[in-house]
């Protein structure tokens, strides 16, 4: 018995589902290029906008209407004497020490003086021989003088012993003086400060040998002063302004000192002086300033800080510092153009004002600078400015621009936007 054969060609339901799945299979091969392509191209042109330098841009500012020079000053004394041996001998005993207040005439250091009291004293006993002549030969010529007119001694007599009476008085006048002399020199066993004061120095012992006005020469035949006395009652602070600023120090101008060791306390000093004239090594001018001490807080010697208030013009254009390049061609910054392309100009400086300095020619008020520019930058070179952050002194702009998220990857290799084509996207139609 003959069975029926069966036909082995496909019916019409599979060749319309082969048809569709080739169908599908073409139409994801041009998505997933189309989409490849799109990525690509979305990629190259963040490369190429990433390649773009990012600066942060600023404006020039009116320069402040007055400006705040601080200088270094020091204080001094406003009387102070090195107080020297006026007689040489022994130091007996000294009185006052280091910090010590003192009034005018107060004992300082009393000296022994062996040799200059004998002298003294044979200096006195001269004076009481000459006096005896001098009263000797005074007798004598009032003796001669009576016998004049008589045949018993001549004139020329008479006068020789008046003379000689005169010259024993000369002599006791320079004995006398001789006496003064010692007398005054007695005086100066006691060494005593020569105003009202403070001792800031003591370079003397007991037993240490003084030279006349040669100090204590103990140290190998060194003289040095036996004290020092200070009238800190107030103080002179003597300050070195720069060349520039010379001009604006003028009488009426006050200064602020501040000591470091006490930042919070501050003295108003007033002008007292210029020298009038620049220091050839410096290029300075010494500048002096009188502040009260009724305390006794300031010391002489001590370094201050010397803040001066001095007038600025505000019409003068400011920039912070690293704005500025230093270029062959001269000082230069770098401004935008109206197609965020770099442009160097060249500036002139006037006065550093600290984290500022003024631009006196060169610079418009309504420039965009760029702030901290890279060495690198090029004239014509595209850059793209970002959101500045407020102030003038930071070192590198901030970026304000949110980046986007990176695309992804496929499992088939094929790259993605970001989060991946949509469920109906991924099946074919």
């Amino acid at each position: 018995m003959n069975t029926p054969r069966q036909d082995a060609r496909p019916g019409r339901g599979q060749k319309r589902a082969l048809v569709v799945a080739g169908v599908a299979g073409v139409v994801a091969l041009v998505w997933g290029l189309a989409s490849r392509t799109a990525t690509v191209a979305a990629l190259a042109e963040r490369a190429d906008d990433a390649s773009v330098p990012r600066v942060q841009v600023i404006a020039p500012k009116p320069g402040p209407a007055r400006r705040e020079l601080s200088l270094p000053g020091a204080l001094n004394a406003w009387y102070e004497a090195p107080i020297y041996a006026q007689v040489s001998g022994y130091v007996k005993m000294w009185d006052k020490d280091y910090g010590a207040a003192v009034k005018t005439g107060d004992l300082l250091a009393t000296i022994d003086t062996p040799t200059l009291d004998a002298e003294y004293a044979a200096a006195k006993a001269n004076l009481a021989v000459a006096q005896a002549r001098y009263k000797l030969a005074a007798v004598t010529a009032k003796r001669w003088a009576s016998l004049s007119g008589t045949q018993a001694v001549s004139q020329q007599e008479v006068d020789v012993q008046a003379a000689n009476a005169e010259a024993e008085r000369a002599q006791v006048e320079a004995a006398s003086q001789n006496v003064a002399r010692y007398a005054a020199q007695e005086a100066f066993k006691r060494v005593v400060a020569p105003f009202d004061g403070v001792v800031t120095s003591r370079q003397t012992d007991i037993g240490d040998y003084v030279n006349a006005a040669g100090g204590d020469v103990g140290n190998r035949g060194a003289a040095s002063e036996l004290f020092t006395v200070a009238d800190v009652h107030a103080l002179r602070v003597f300050v070195h302004v720069p060349q520039d600023d010379a001009g604006l120090i003028r009488p009426g101008l006050t200064a602020t000192l501040r000591l470091p060791q006490d930042p919070d306390h501050t003295y108003e000093a007033k002008f007292m002086t210029t020298a009038q004239a620049v220091g050839p090594q410096t290029r300075t001018v010494t500048t002096e300033f009188s502040v009260d001490n009724p305390d006794h807080k300031l010391w002489p010697g001590s370094y201050v800080q010397v803040m001066l208030s001095v007038p600025s013009d505000p019409d003068i254009l400011v920039l912070p510092e690293q704005a500025l390049l230093f270029r062959s061609n001269g000082m230069q910054v770098a401004v935008l153009g109206a197609d965020d392309r770099v442009h160097l100009k060249n500036v002139s400086l006037g006065l550093n004002l600290g984290k500022t300095v003024q631009i006196v020619g060169g610079l418009g008020r309504n420039d965009r600078v760029i702030n901290n520019p890279s060495a690198g930058l090029l004239e014509g070179e595209r850059v793209k400015p970002v959101t500045p952050v407020a102030g003038y002194n930071d070192e590198a702009p901030k970026i304000v621009e949110q980046p986007s998220e990176p695309p992804a990857r496929s499992g088939s290799g094929i790259v993605e936007p970001a989060g991946g084509p949509s469920p109906e996207d991924r099946e074919p139609k």
